[in-house]
């Protein structure tokens, strides 16, 4: 069940996805709404042209009677999306996706996830990769939820998968990207669209993933349990556009790239930069190489986010130190 069919011609910067083009680079969740309605009016603020349905928890069809969320969003103004949340198998996510075909009738793009745990609904990878198998093998063109492994990308990739979504952190979290390096990595070596899922938390981390050159952004916890679902809707679409703009920008014109105070200093990706970043934090004459290389405990403050444990500094978003 899809949207009418647009040319990419049609289409100024557009997203493609299955050889289908679309004009929104963000994709939204239909969950944790209030109702159907609170739904329609974010998914209408968002410009959102993709969203995606837990088939296992939203009626679109399986519960005759009941309203289904194809009257609050209909397939002739939507791609519906059916993903496999609450799936902990690779077998119940082959079936979920089948059922979801046979409600849609016999739509074959699809999210794939499989939960490893409960708790903090990281993926597992190996689960995963058991299904995207089958369900590519079976003529679905799915999109897949993993983990910001590169390796386990470029496998999901050779598989067959239509785009990859790594997490950004932890699914609900709104932690926002705890490892840029590792999405630089994927979004250097894919060849098929990229695009974070989970952990965006509020609208500069959707800019700051796609500056960092991912093809789009899907999420839905970020938007529904805002205080006004709709002005963050809103919110989100105009930080996914103008990161995407930004990311356009020249590498001339990039500042120069700056090191996080880790353990070891790693090789950053080249637009890992930052003006916001206090000149507090970088070596200075008065202290050794090594004592800049440990991690030291700051106080919280709008230019400096930090999640900071005994052993390591990790940044909240890539160039936020």
């Amino acid at each position: 069940m899809n949207a009418p069919t647009r040319l990419a011609e049609q289409i100024a910067d557009p997203l493609l996805i299955a050889g289908r083009a679309y004009r929104s680079r963000l994709l939204i969740g239909t969950g944790k709404y209030r109702d159907f309605d609170e739904t329609r009016r974010a998914v209408e603020a968002s410009g959102a042209e993709i969203v995606t349905v837990a088939i296992r928890r939203t009626n679109v069809g399986q519960n005759a009677g009941e309203p289904s969320l194809l009257e609050a969003l209909p397939p002739s103004r939507y791609t519906i999306l059916p993903n496999t949340a609450g799936c902990y198998s690779s077998e119940d996510a082959v079936r979920t996706l089948r059922l979801a075909r046979e409600l849609l009738d016999g739509h074959e793009l699809a999210k794939l996830e499989v939960l490893g745990d409960p708790d903090t609904l990281y993926p597992n990878v190996i689960e995963t990769l058991k299904a995207a198998e089958i369900l590519v093998a079976e003529g679905f063109k799915v999109m897949v939820y993993t983990s910001d492994d590169p390796i386990v990308a470029r496998q999901l990739e050779d598989i067959g998968c239509v785009a990859i979504m790594p997490l950004a952190s932890l699914i609900g979290s709104g932690m926002g990207i705890l490892n840029p390096w590792n999405l630089e990595l994927i979004i250097g070596s894919a060849k098929v669209p990229v695009v974070v899922d989970a952990g965006v938390g509020t609208a500069s981390d959707a800019a700051v993933a796609m500056e960092l050159g991912c093809d789009a952004v899907l999420m839905n916890t970020a938007v529904a349990k805002a205080h006004n679902p709709v002005l963050m809707a809103q919110a989100m679409k105009k930080a996914v556009e103008a990161g995407r703009e930004a990311a356009s920008r020249k590498p001339s014109a990039a500042p120069t790239p700056i090191y996080c105070p880790y353990t070891a200093y790693p090789s950053p990706p080249p637009l890992l930069t930052s003006s916001a970043c206090s000149a507090a934090r970088r070596p200075r004459s008065s202290r050794s190489a090594s004592a800049w290389a440990r991690p030291r405990r700051t106080s919280p403050s709008s230019t400096r986010r930090t999640i900071i444990s005994e052993s390591k500094c990790i940044p909240r978003a890539w160039g936020v130190c």
